[in-house]
């Protein structure tokens, strides 16, 4: 374990800090492999090493089924991802039309999705004009710093 430690990517670190001081966050979480950091204003950060064979939790899914298309979004160049970490909304209010549906052609600089942050409604533009393939997450979901959201043909 201790070797481990010694293989924590400081730039990984200060990259997150960065991200803090640039979005007004108080704290962000990134999970790679078995290894969770959490940076936040408050504290110090703090190093997690998860223990390698440690049973899911009852509601999780399998490894595999989360594993897979994650994987497939994220090397997919044409994913636009989060900015930051909140929550994802598809449309401007509860009830009303989303923003965006499948199949629908987008312009670059349209609003595509709200993020909320520190109960601050984030509108996130499309950063290139388009038509939208996937929808990656589902309306009012948690969504983390990097996380693929929608992908734009």
């Amino acid at each position: 374990m201790a070797d481990k430690k010694h293989g924590i990517d400081q730039a990984l670190i200060r990259d997150l800090a960065n991200i803090l001081n640039e979005t007004d966050l108080t704290e962000i979480e990134v999970e790679q492999d078995d290894l969770r950091i959490r940076v936040s204003r408050a504290g110090t950060p703090q190093f997690v090493q998860a223990p390698i064979a440690a049973p899911a939790p009852a509601f999780a899914a399998p490894a595999a089924v989360v594993a897979a298309p994650v994987a497939d979004a994220r090397s997919n160049k044409n994913a636009v991802t989060a900015p930051m970490v909140g929550t994802a909304y598809l449309s401007p209010a509860p009830g009303a039309r989303p923003f965006i549906e499948v199949g629908a052609s987008v312009k670059e600089g349209q609003t595509i999705l709200i993020i909320e942050a520190m109960k601050t409604m984030n509108q996130i533009p499309a950063p290139r004009s388009g038509k939208v393939t996937e929808i990656l997450v589902s309306d009012a979901s948690p969504v983390e710093y990097g996380e693929p959201l929608i992908v734009i043909e």
